[in-house]
């Protein structure tokens, strides 16, 4: 990678880490993104509101690849000494997406300078977090006739540099689900005259490990309670309402479905005997990270070739990534780049490391075909 594509796309990462967004808000993060591109490449730019796409345009005819960045950050206080620490009270980058856009615009650099024979599409996505923006953007894979999709996530833990590939699925599906109980209310005097939702609620959070454990599974299928709220602090009367909720995640999307269907059941049939009402409702839905096996392959082949080292999850990571859109639409694979022993996502000490970009550039190139001789 040249150096001083290098020095551009380390300031650009500090930049967006000065003025985080949080998701489906990021207007400034997209406008800076744009203004980048535009001031250092010839790329076509294209504003889709909420996200854009910057394209190069090989012959016509010639495959066509994309690759993926999101640009959301998350409601924390950066509370560590950086000399590019947030500007924004209560956001700011712990996942490093600010180091994923910094590497797609530092890989588009590289096309528009030294040119591919494929036709690249470089997709800057908003609401990784809340599992929005991968819906909205995947549009493009059916609009343009993408042929394939790749991204790639900073992994702490990890040897710096190196890659981590699944075939399959590679992060799991979750959704929250919110069951939702009403019944009569009476005098807490009297509690009998009513109808409550208590013991429902509780036999159900009981019934959860065996619902999600179930022998027939082939992956790891869970629900977590995330939250619980029956009737009111009210002394003298008997709670009549009452709303459960619960993350479900599953390795395999149908598995989780499954777990899913057999969650309802049991909450309607529950219902029914304490005479009470019931529905459910959903939100944050995010599909299986599946990657296409001749995809982790190619990934597989380009590290080989740049003697990157590659490994392998035992298994999916449970947390979600809004990618699998973009794998149900065409071929792909989302990877991992290890980013060494500091703290994980999420956490107020956490900060992306830069040195990662020139790992992710080389693999993106090698993936879009530039590879050097």
């Amino acid at each position: 990678m040249d150096l001083k594509n290098y020095e551009l796309a380390v300031a650009l990462r500090h930049a967006l880490h000065r003025h985080p967004e949080l998701s489906n808000h990021e207007t400034w993060t997209k406008a800076y993104l744009i203004n980048f591109l535009d001031k250092h490449t010839s790329l076509e730019i294209v504003d889709r509101g909420a996200w854009f796409y910057a394209k190069y345009s090989a012959a016509p005819g010639a495959h066509k690849i994309a690759f993926r960045a999101d640009f959301d950050a998350l409601p924390i206080d950066e509370t560590i000494s950086l000399p590019y620490g947030s500007e924004i009270p209560g956001v700011s980058h712990k996942c490093g997406h600010d180091g994923h856009s910094a590497t797609l615009a530092a890989f588009a650099l590289e096309v528009d300078q030294r040119g591919a024979e494929n036709t690249i599409y470089f997709i800057f996505q908003h609401a990784e977090e809340t599992g929005d923006g991968a819906k909205e953007c995947a549009v493009l894979v059916t609009e343009e006739g993408i042929e394939e999709v790749y991204g790639y996530h900073n992994q702490p833990g990890y040897p710096v540099g190196e890659v981590i590939v699944n075939d399959g699925s590679f992060q799991c599906a979750s959704k929250g689900m919110s069951l939702f109980f009403e019944g009569v209310p009476a005098h807490a005097s009297d509690p009998d005259v009513g109808r409550n939702p208590a013991l429902a609620i509780a036999r159900l959070i009981c019934a959860l490990p065996s619902l999600y454990r179930a022998q027939e599974y082939t992956g790891l299928v869970l629900g977590t309670v995330v939250h619980v709220e029956i009737g009111a602090p009210a002394f003298g009367t008997a709670a009549s309402t009452g709303v459960l909720r619960v993350t479900l995640r599953g390795e395999h999307e149908a598995e989780m479905n499954c777990f899913e269907a057999r969650l309802e059941a049991l909450a309607s049939e529950l219902a029914s005997e304490y005479g009470l009402k019931y529905h459910a409702e959903f939100c944050d839905y995010f599909p299986e990270c599946y990657n296409h096996p001749e995809s982790a392959a190619k990934v597989r082949a380009v590290c080989a070739k740049l003697n990157i080292s590659v490994h392998a999850f035992p298994h999916s990571k449970r947390g979600s990534e809004d990618f699998g859109y973009y794998t149900k639409a065409t071929k792909g694979a989302l990877f991992n780049i290890g980013a060494g022993d500091i703290t994980p996502h999420h956490t107020v000490t956490y900060d992306f490391p830069d040195t990662i970009i020139l790992t992710a550039v080389s693999v993106f190139e090698g993936l879009a075909g530039m590879e050097k001789d």
